[in-house]
């Protein structure tokens, strides 16, 4: 069974692990750099990514997830952990990992106030998804690479490159387990498939 590590910096940590055990799969959270070596893969979290980023400064995992996505395993980030995968922050001269192909805009549908839920439809998931948005940015620009599996709006909210996938909503907040399983045919693959 495949290990998925869940980035217990900060954010919506105890939610994903809930939804991975769920699902029958073995969650852990990530508190230390040294715990990647133990995953099969990696969600990244909900939160504040400025906040976030200066957490993993500190604990030196910004090299170490950048060690671990060379590898190509699969890492997840949602909301806040989107805006951390990207190459390229909107109106920002740094990005953070800057391991997916993707321009990412911060806050784009709004403050907390403007908070909302819709229903998307996702590419591979038979019915539209209960997408929860929560001070949540979009994707502006994708590389060629990418795959876009949502919008909202027009809006690019939901893609996947190679063993990256990101969404800019927080699927740990709804009963609906279909994104999740999205990753989680992801990081089987990826375990079944040697280096």
């Amino acid at each position: 069974m495949a290990t998925i590590g869940i980035l217990g910096l900060q954010g919506a940590v105890e939610e994903h692990l809930k939804s991975i055990v769920s699902a029958g799969h073995q969650g852990t959270v990530i508190k230390l750099p040294h715990q990647l070596d133990g995953i099969d893969a990696l969600i990244i979290p909900g939160g504040e990514s400025t906040a976030i980023r200066k957490l993993m400064d500190q604990f030196g995992f910004v090299e170490k997830i950048q060690a671990f996505s060379a590898l190509k395993k699969p890492i997840f980030g949602t909301c806040a952990g989107m805006v951390l995968l990207a190459e390229r922050v909107s109106g920002s001269e740094d990005s953070h990992l800057g391991l997916m192909d993707i321009t990412v805009q911060r806050n784009a549908f709004g403050r907390q106030k403007e908070s909302f839920e819709a229903e998307i439809p996702v590419e591979g998931l038979l019915n539209p998804f209960p997408a929860v948005f929560i001070r949540a940015p979009y994707i502006e620009q994708a590389g060629s690479e990418v795959e876009v599996l949502a919008t909202c709006e027009g809006s690019i909210v939901m893609a996947r490159q190679n063993h990256l996938l990101a969404c800019s909503f927080h699927p740990e907040l709804t009963d609906d387990p279909g994104v999740l399983l999205i990753f989680l045919e992801m990081v089987e693959q990826s375990v079944s498939t040697p280096l």
